[in-house]
């Protein structure tokens, strides 16, 4: 049930379209998004690295973009582009001072407490579907843990009915089933936010929201809560899929079996290798061109819009021409890069939270096994986004 050849692995379909466009077009290429509304695809490794790196030509606040005469008020991507008042949008001095804080406030995170903290959530979610011998995985676990973990930062007890409220109103934010009310959830979402940020007003913590709060920047509450819900957002969205991209990799791949002393090669690596191969977020929207410029040979006019093709740039054959992906260095764009990459130290805190949760899943269930050939697992239909839609597993029934 595993895949024996993994660097020269078949590729994608996502993988054979960015090729066809480097072929057409080269590291830049025109695309239509959703209403035939045009914007540019930045594919190229060093594009993407100009891109992010050059906020003077290519910024962040999305009401640049020449083409919102045309866009709808119901338009599917206006989650994704629509201005909001949070970190996300800023540029120049008041980027720096919203990001500082946000900086400030998870450098005080104790690591090996928070990987203590996941080690218990991990303990919790395996508890309730150990004894049965099969679970799905994507759902009860890998979705599950990192927001459970993230609420806990924020300073709202893991195994409390606020954080199932909030786990359930972020999903379903997030990740709509068709009875679902996005818009209601969202509402519902931001009001726990500002409750907690009041309560954290009145008894402050040792925990984010606190440090945020008491921050000499002096954040307004609502600017507190649009940047609460960013973190939230990009916690569950990114670190959910790179645990699961990540268990699917140790699970369907011959250099991840047991070796003969019954351990496994790194965890590590196999989180790394998915960031380059798998990333959990395959193009983000987007920069918007401050003024007429060129970008890999192509004239972008002044508020055009550039999705950036992190999936594409990680897998660009200019900086890996045998098509053979260095997994070992972690120069990959999966965090971002420049001014606007995640803040650090939030890659360093999602790595513990990905590597808490599947090694502890492993140590719990070591004859973990897909209960699916790997070619029948399937992958959801976006763009933006890498993940599968389920995880199948079987493993030895093991106490609760």
């Amino acid at each position: 049930m595993r895949r024996t050849d993994p660097r020269l692995r078949q590729e994608g379909a996502d993988q054979q379209l960015y090729r066809a466009m480097r072929r057409e077009h080269g590291a830049v290429a025109p695309v239509l998004l959703d209403g035939d509304i045009p914007a540019w695809l930045v594919l190229g490794y060093a594009e993407v690295g100009y891109v992010t790196s050059h906020d003077d030509l290519f910024a962040r606040d999305s009401r640049r973009w020449n083409q919102w005469s045309d866009i709808p008020d119901d338009w599917p991507l206006m989650p994704f582009v629509g201005y909001q008042p949070s970190v996300m949008f800023t540029e120049g001095a008041e980027h720096q001072r919203r990001a500082g804080v946000i900086t400030d406030a998870l450098e005080a995170v104790d690591q090996f407490e928070l990987a203590h903290t996941c080690g218990e959530i991990a303990e919790g979610l395996i508890g309730m579907f150990a004894g049965s011998g099969r679970t799905e995985l994507i759902a009860g676990y890998a979705h599950a843990l990192p927001l459970r973990a993230a609420i806990h930062l924020c300073g709202v007890a893991a195994d409390s009915t606020e954080a199932d409220a909030l786990v359930r109103d972020l999903r379903i934010t997030l990740d709509t089933a068709p009875d679902e009310d996005q818009v209601a959830a969202y509402q519902r979402l931001a009001e726990r936010v500002g409750r907690l940020i009041e309560d954290k007003r009145e008894r402050p913590g040792p925990d984010v929201t606190s440090r945020m709060l008491a921050h000499p920047a002096g954040l307004t509450d609502e600017e507190v809560r649009a940047d609460l819900i960013a973190i939230l957002s990009a916690v569950q969205q990114q670190t959910s899929n790179w645990i699961s991209n990540g268990l699917r990799l140790l699970l369907t791949d011959d250099r991840f079996a047991l070796d003969v002393s019954g351990g496994r090669l790194s965890v590590g690596q196999a989180l790394n290798e998915v960031l380059w191969l798998d990333t959990p977020l395959q193009n983000f929207t987007g920069r918007w061109a401050v003024r007429d410029t060129q970008l890999g040979g192509k004239r972008i006019r002044e508020g055009d819009c550039l999705i950036l093709g992190l999936a594409a740039a990680n897998t660009d054959p200019l900086i890996w021409p045998e098509g053979h992906v260095g997994t070992e260095n972690s120069a990959h764009l999966s965090f971002g890069n420049g001014e606007h990459r995640c803040p650090y130290p939030a890659p360093l805190l999602a790595d513990v939270i990905a590597r808490t949760a599947i090694e502890t899943l492993l140590e719990r269930l070591p004859d973990l096994e897909l209960s699916v050939e790997p070619h029948e697992l399937t992958w959801r239909t976006s763009i933006w986004s890498r993940g599968l839609l389920a995880l199948p597993v079987r493993f030895t029934p093991a106490p609760r």
